[in-house]
């Protein structure tokens, strides 16, 4: 069983087996495991409505910097999981919308009673037999904006003074003013305090872009937690 990945975000509305460690933000640089099957590596994951609230959005995007050469895998299910439930803390009802790939760049989505079928890269979206669902998969810029160079020199100077620093009874580093602003300073900057820019500006990904009417994942009630995981396929 290969090492995969899950990715977690939350959204209010008006036979696999999987072996995962969980990551709650964007999730570009990545472990080893991860890097040597970047078709399964799971950069981001987006979920909103569509302007009239009938629509879940979601998108999941894997393997990092991708160029014109990368593929899905035919190797790997690629899903989507809805938890639905009336109010936070409730007992949810799970809805998954799973994907697989062909060596031949074609692909077969499920949500349900409802299938999608169709070619990586068809800019139209293919829509379910019943139009409660439609699939869009492909190569597209990576939509992460981040100063990396700035937050890893954030870190380690983070690191190197977590000896001496003091916390508060919530677990919270009590720093003075000073050391925050340099904190806050070197964030928003580049290598040796030069200008911030966006070190994933002109990165691609593969995505994975699904609308699903409402009505698909909200059998446990209007509050949906979402989360996205990849699976080898044994």
């Amino acid at each position: 069983m290969r090492y995969l990945k899950t990715l977690t975000t939350l959204l209010i509305l008006a036979g696999l087996t999987l072996s995962a460690s969980a990551a709650l933000a964007a999730d570009h640089i990545d472990s080893p495991a991860a890097v040597a099957d970047p078709a399964a590596d799971i950069t981001d994951l987006y979920a909103w409505m569509s302007p009239d609230a009938e629509k879940v959005n979601l998108v999941l995007d894997v393997f990092p910097f991708a160029d014109g050469e990368a593929a899905f895998s035919d190797a790997v299910a690629y899903v989507f999981h809805i938890n639905s439930a009336n109010e936070y803390g409730a007992e949810a009802t799970e809805t998954t919308i799973i994907c697989a790939f062909t060596a031949g760049a074609a692909f077969e989505c499920w949500a349900g009673d409802d299938y999608a079928s169709g070619n990586v890269g068809d800019d139209s979206g293919i829509e379910s037999d019943n139009g409660n669902m439609t699939v869009f998969a492909g190569l597209r810029n990576d939509p992460f904006f981040m100063e990396f160079v700035g937050f890893t020199e954030t870190v380690d100077t983070v690191i190197g003074a977590a000896g001496g620093l003091q916390f508060d009874g919530a677990g919270c580093p009590q720093l003075d003013e000073a050391t925050s602003n340099l904190l806050v300073g070197q964030l928003m900057s580049g290598a040796e305090g030069a200008a911030a820019s966006d070190t994933f500006a002109g990165a691609n990904v593969l995505s994975l872009v699904v609308q699903v009417d409402k009505s698909i994942v909200t059998p446990g009630g209007p509050l949906l937690g979402v989360w996205a995981s990849t699976h080898a396929i044994q």
